[in-house]
């Protein structure tokens, strides 16, 4: 373990040396860069728009990452931010999209203002979250994709200034491509200068090279089941959102398209359905938040690859259980290693439940805008729909930030069986070995689903490999309610979860004592809020074994 953190921690050195060393001589000749006369083409932004945080920004207030920045009229940049994510989403100004809700000369100068102030006060300055790969990724794609709604009427000064910047900025990502983060990063770094070669009068060569990169992110982060390397179900939607415009403005260009491109997107479809609850949300692991639904229906209405979602990942390694209006999503997958495990979740074996319109059993799911803190927690086996033992995560985070809290111990196997009962039942067997060197226990896990979608039953298990555990080994299994669903004991085995529209599940556990416990959720979409979660405790070698059971009732 400790051979491997420290391997990581002099990696993690080197880079920030190096890209040091980067950063100074892009500094040094930043003056060389030429200018471009004019754009080609503003790519499409399929994100969603709100008029309202259009009109606030008008009004001299900033509504960003659950923050409310007031300004009276001047320049955010001249402030101190709220946040870090604050800062980062006003660094990278997403935020431009909601000011093409009017296109008038108003949002067109407050934009163009603030914008202009930013150039004023760090476009000369390669420094701080502006400058980032990733903030700078994000602005590029930003501005490229909305560049009309800030040059619209600008003086030939400013039109000048914004496209000398833009260039240097697509300089910039290109000599930080070798120093960016592995994961969804390096991937938008790739997007971002994909698009800046058409977007942008480029060489031949520039375009070319531009595409084969990209080509190399979809061979190496989009495994073959369409599932993102990092396990995150969110991450394929996001790249989705640059991918679709991407590819768009390949084609109304009349471009080659880079050879990955088509195939890659249709890759990634099925995983996206594959992790679509029946309320429209996006299944909560390894850091995944809540969705927009405007987001996510913008993407499936350009899906040509429509069918039932799969039943399994086998190279994501996740398990699906689907029958009626009952969706069971299991994780059944070790962590990603290294630094790709930078934002995975200690969440093996866990699951997620929905019925009709409703998510009853969730994950806690990732905060949107919270601290690090918050992060930290929301990664812990406790914060999933699993079982924790003696108050541990089934994997480890490093304790230093400088290697941004990878994963150092823990599931290292996992084994899954998945078959069909003769009774019909849909049935996942599974056991992880996170337990195995601290405390001498596997977990094992059964899910099961009928075919009618009305029962699905469960059974937790701990196992003694060799018999020398020598003291009790205590675990909880959770099972975190979502927020919308409220929670009443019937009796000491049973609880009744019920949804707003009146759907309701029995949860019950015979023989045990199934409790109700003050929860927190994460993922909610108006940031983090309370919520319930049932809980039942067992060991080793007293009570090795839970079975429970979820019956609808009405």
């Amino acid at each position: 373990m400790w051979s491997g953190f420290s391997a990581l921690y002099v990696g993690e050195a080197w880079r920030r040396t190096l890209c040091r060393g980067a950063i100074l001589r892009l500094r040094l000749f930043r003056h060389t860069v030429h200018a471009p006369e004019r754009l080609i083409v503003a790519p499409t932004d399929l994100r969603a728009v709100d008029p309202h945080v259009a009109e606030e920004i008008l009004n001299g207030r900033f509504p960003l990452a659950g923050r409310l920045l007031e300004t009276g009229g001047k320049s955010p940049f001249n402030f101190s931010l709220p946040s870090r994510a604050f800062a980062l989403r006003l660094h990278s100004f997403g935020w431009l999209r909601h000011m093409r809700t009017k296109k008038s000369d108003l949002h067109s100068s407050v934009a163009r203002s603030i914008v202009n102030n930013w150039l004023s006060l760090h476009g000369g300055r390669i420094e701080g979250i502006a400058w980032e790969i990733d903030v700078t990724a994000q602005r590029v794609i930003s501005w490229l994709s909305h560049s009309p709604v800030v040059l619209q009427n600008a003086d030939r000064g400013f039109y000048r200034r914004f496209l000398r910047s833009l260039a240097f900025q697509v300089r910039f990502l290109r000599r930080m491509a070798k120093f960016a983060p592995p994961g969804e990063v390096r991937f938008r770094l790739r997007i971002a200068l994909a698009m800046a070669s058409i977007a942008m009068p480029t060489r031949a060569g520039a375009l070319r090279r531009a595409a084969e990169a990209l080509d190399q992110e979809f061979d190496s982060q989009i495994l073959p089941d369409g599932g993102h390397i990092s396990r995150n179900p969110r991450v394929g939607l996001e790249l989705l959102l640059d991918l679709l415009p991407l590819r768009q403005t390949y084609v109304n260009l009349g471009h080659d398209l880079p050879q990955k491109l088509i195939s890659g997107i249709d890759r990634m479809y099925p995983a996206l359905r594959f992790f679509r609850h029946q309320d429209g949300d996006l299944a909560l692991f390894n850091g995944a938040t809540s969705t927009l639904a405007t987001e996510l229906m913008s993407l499936l209405r350009y899906d040509e690859t429509a069918g039932d979602p799969f039943k399994a990942m086998p190279h994501s390694r996740y398990q699906r259980l689907a029958a009626g209006r009952t969706v069971i999503i299991a994780d059944t997958g070790v962590p990603p290693a290294g630094n790709l495990s930078r934002t995975a979740h200690a969440g093996c074996l866990s699951f997620e439940m929905s019925s009709g319109r409703h998510r009853f059993i969730v994950n806690s799911g990732s905060p949107k805008f919270a601290g690090r803190r918050y992060v930290q927690i929301a990664r812990t086996t406790a914060a999933h729909s699993t079982v924790t033992v003696n108050d541990t995560s089934s994997s480890r985070f490093a304790p230093s930030e400088f290697v941004a809290n990878v994963i150092t111990d823990g599931v290292k196997a996992v084994n899954v069986d998945r078959a069909l009962s003769d009774d019909g039942r849909d049935v996942i067997k599974a056991n992880h070995d996170g337990y195995l060197n601290a405390f001498g226990v596997l977990h094992e896990r059964e899910l099961t689903l009928n075919a009618t979608g009305l029962i699905a039953t469960g059974c937790d298990r701990l196992v003694a490999l060799d018999d020398k555990v020598d003291e009790v080994v205590r675990a909880v299994a959770r099972f975190h309610a979502h927020p919308s669903i409220n929670l009443k004991q019937i009796d000491k085995e049973s609880i009744m979860m019920t949804a707003p529209d009146g759907e309701t599940w029995l949860f019950s556990s015979p023989g045990n004592e199934v409790l109700i416990g003050e929860d927190v959720f994460f993922a909610d979409a108006s940031g983090i809020c309370g919520s319930d979660q049932i809980e039942i405790a067992f060991s080793y070698p007293d009570r090795p074994e839970i079975r429970w059971f979820l019956s609808r009732k009405g």
